[in-house]
């Protein structure tokens, strides 16, 4: 862990009893504690979720469908036709 053996660990809790008090130092340890299964979970997230985006792999985008670029008649309305298609707007009330 860190590189970090027995003596510097205890040199650290030491440290960390002088500053901190016997009373803190177990609320100090839940915290950080919290803290760390905080950033696992969250590092576990990140690491899934770019596993999953790099695994799934985008389609390639289709081709327009050649019927309605057959057919061009259909998709413009005749010079005769009105443009709402044939129906009239309600008159406003006014």
């Amino acid at each position: 862990m860190f590189g970090i053996g027995l003596p510097e660990l205890l040199v650290i809790l030491v440290v960390a009893l002088l500053i901190f008090g016997p009373s803190k130092l177990p609320e100090m340890a839940r915290s950080l504690g919290r803290g760390m299964a905080e950033f696992r979970r969250a590092s576990s997230d990140l690491r899934s979720s770019l596993i999953e985006a790099a695994e799934d792999k985008p389609e390639p985008p289709s081709a327009p469908s050649s019927t309605a670029a057959a057919d061009p008649a259909e998709a413009q309305p005749a010079k005769g036709d009105p443009p709402n298609g044939g129906k009239e707007d309600p008159p406003s009330g006014g």
